[in-house]
């Protein structure tokens, strides 16, 4: 089937269809994750450069792809849960993703097979929705721009030496890392400097008199 589809993919490479073909294969990924939507994606920018595709139409369709089939398998795991909610795994899984939800949804997004489990689990364990749109904006758009330039400044050299664009997946995902981290750290701190000095214990209080 994968080969079917990039196939297709060739086939409507000059044609308007092609964008449209992103927007499924990227909307399908989010719950389906055997469809080829970073390789589809990764071709269409090398065709962007000889100037058959448009670079930036393709990464804008590859992202708003991926965050809409985000959206339908955090709507899915919403909606399959049922009384599992309230076992223990799905306790542990919500109060680890109401502290660092946002940072394991950027990561999972370069993770195969992990992306749909993360959008599953955060919609089983209703995540706040708002949260998880602006982070999955942050990944999905993160991972179209990586997907995009992959292939536009290089696809031909990632294919025959894979470990490049390995170690370009993985510095973009650090760096993404590293600003979400210190942005949750800083909330932190700045929301502990908010809290109201402890009052004196009553005993304390009554042997100064």
């Amino acid at each position: 089937m994968t080969h079917a589809i990039l196939d297709l993919v060739h086939q409507v490479m000059s044609s308007p269809w092609l964008y449209v073909a992103l927007f499924a294969l990227a909307l399908l990924d989010g719950f389906f994750p055997v469809v080829p939507a970073e390789t589809s994606v990764i071709t269409a920018a090398v065709f962007a450069a000889s100037g058959e595709t448009n670079l930036a139409l393709v990464i804008v369709v590859a992202a708003l792809g991926a965050c809409a089939g985000d959206h339908v398998s955090y709507l899915i795991g919403s909606r399959s849960a049922g009384r599992l909610r309230n076992t223990k795994p799905f306790v542990w899984a919500r109060d680890a993703l109401a502290e660092r939800g946002g940072l394991v949804l950027v990561v999972a997004r370069y993770i195969p097979g992990g992306r749909t489990a993360t959008t599953l689990t955060m919609g089983a364990v209703r995540h706040p929705l708002r949260s998880f749109t602006f982070f999955d904006a942050i990944a999905a758009g993160s991972w179209a721009v990586y997907s995009g330039l992959i292939g536009f400044f290089g696809g031909m050299a990632f294919e025959n030496d894979p470990i490049k664009g390995l170690l370009l997946g993985l510095g973009i995902v650090l760096s993404i890392t590293a600003v979400a981290e210190l942005v949750r750290w800083l909330r932190k701190r700045r929301a502990a400097r908010r809290l109201p000095a402890p009052s004196p214990e009553p005993a304390q209080t009554a042997a100064r008199r």
